[in-house]
């Protein structure tokens, strides 16, 4: 249920595509749930470019945090503390109680119907209608027990991390004074809920226990790189105008701050000002020298630029301090492509096709490099696999077609074929 839930939202909803982003938010939540004493699935955690102040915990294993809701977050503990909240929810399996419920309704159903309560406004209704819906929506409802239980297990989860519980009651404080209820967006009942005295009371009967734990290893790694997440999610999710003032304001108040200068760069990426761009990511350079993040966006910027020998140089010293760093692969794969070095390029999206998870553009460049060596019906099995994984079923069909008509005696390419033909997103086609 939580594959055919996530296949109807990410095609409504914006995640942040960004590599730190996205690495920091699972290092973070995997580092949360170590607690649990039971893990029916593995957790995936996401970011969603959206100004609402929330997150939300859907079926099988999959948290949602909003944009707006960190950049309203002072400190790690208080981001901790809401993602714990959503942890609990589904530790305590209360949306799945529900569910259970439900069994009548087809699981395929029942996923659309989530899917459209969580988007809200116009959108639920391309997902959810009729009595059956609102009937549900009701049942769904987190109960007061069950908002009392997240939070007790957020506590529990929190203690032991390292990290402050304390950051819970001031993350709903600044829920609250955001008024984010009543957007439209995304229904108050699947979301972390506002605070009220018989909530506030319990939390702080709890925290009045509290007896603050020595950070680990990872905890101290986390804190020292949340200020760079932060300033990563503002450059990738607010107005660029915003950002670029917020940026700027940093570098006032410390001109030789890196991290206002790294934000800087990434705004001026978003709006393709490249010239601009790279000086910016230079000096954030020098302030925080190998750092990474900095180091794939130079090389991005340098790539876009048509400076391809610049990139291909920064991107082989990332590769030096990390030779798995997949979005340095990609890139330099990109740079090989661009200087028609299509087998050294074909050896790197190659490799990024088995190790999880791949990007869809793998599989374009894949279909555009082997189309250049002649080795069509791979060509265009990459290319379905592609189209396929954009939810463009008809293209992806065409494609796995024409592969299929090409595919001559080897029967293992034909055997894939069929499994794509056949698999989840090939539905009406």
């Amino acid at each position: 249920m939580g594959e055919e839930f996530m296949a109807r939202v990410l095609v409504r909803l914006q995640l942040v595509d960004d590599p730190f982003v996205n690495e920091y938010i699972n290092d973070l939540g995997q580092y949360l749930i170590v607690p649990l004493e039971t893990k029916s699935f593995p957790f995936h955690f996401y970011v969603i470019k959206d100004n609402t102040l929330n997150a939300f915990a859907a079926p099988g294993g999959h948290i949602f945090v909003f944009s707006g809701l960190i950049e309203a977050m002072d400190t790690l503990d208080e981001l901790a503390a809401v993602i714990c909240h959503e942890i609990g929810h589904i530790a305590a399996r209360h949306l799945a109680q529900r569910i259970e419920q439900n069994k009548a309704i087809g699981l395929a159903t029942l996923a659309g119907i989530l899917a459209g309560m969580f988007l809200g406004g116009e959108a639920a209704g391309a997902v959810m209608t009729g009595s059956i819906a609102a009937g549900l929506q009701a049942q769904l409802h987190y109960s007061r027990e069950d908002e009392r239980q997240a939070d007790q297990l957020s506590y529990k989860y929190m203690v032991p991390s390292g990290f402050d519980p304390g950051g819970m009651v001031e993350a709903l404080n600044k829920i609250q004074k955001g008024s984010w209820i009543g957007t439209g967006k995304i229904p108050a009942y699947l979301l972390t809920h506002p605070t009220g005295p018989e909530r506030m009371a319990n939390l702080e009967a709890m925290l009045n226990e509290y007896k603050p734990m020595p950070l680990t290893k990872e905890a101290r790694r986390l804190r020292s790189r949340f200020p760079v997440f932060k300033a990563v999610v503002t450059a990738r999710c607010l107005d660029p105008g915003d950002a670029e003032r917020a940026f700027k304001r940093g570098m006032e108040k410390n001109p030789d701050a890196a991290l206002p200068r790294f934000g800087l760069g990434m705004v001026y990426m978003e709006q393709s000002k490249y010239d601009a761009a790279i000086p910016e990511l230079k000096r954030a350079l020098e302030g925080m020298p190998d750092f990474i993040p900095i180091m794939r966006t130079l090389a991005e910027a340098y790539q876009r630029k048509g400076q391809d020998k610049e990139a291909r140089a920064v991107l082989e010293k990332v590769l030096k301090l990390d030779h798995g760093d997949k979005t340095a692969l990609f890139l330099l794969g990109i740079t090989y492509e661009n200087a028609g070095q299509n087998r050294e390029a074909l050896r790197l999206f190659e490799k990024l096709s088995y190790l999880p998870p791949v990007k869809d553009d793998v599989f374009y460049h894949l279909g555009l490099l082997y189309g250049r060596q002649k080795h069509l019906a791979l060509a265009h099995y990459n290319f379905g696999i592609y189209f396929k994984r954009q939810g463009k079923p008809q293209k992806a069909r065409f494609h796995f077609k024409k592969a299929g008509e090409l595919a001559g005696r080897d029967p293992a390419l034909r055997k894939k074929i069929r499994k794509e033909l056949e698999g989840r997103g090939m539905e009406g086609t």
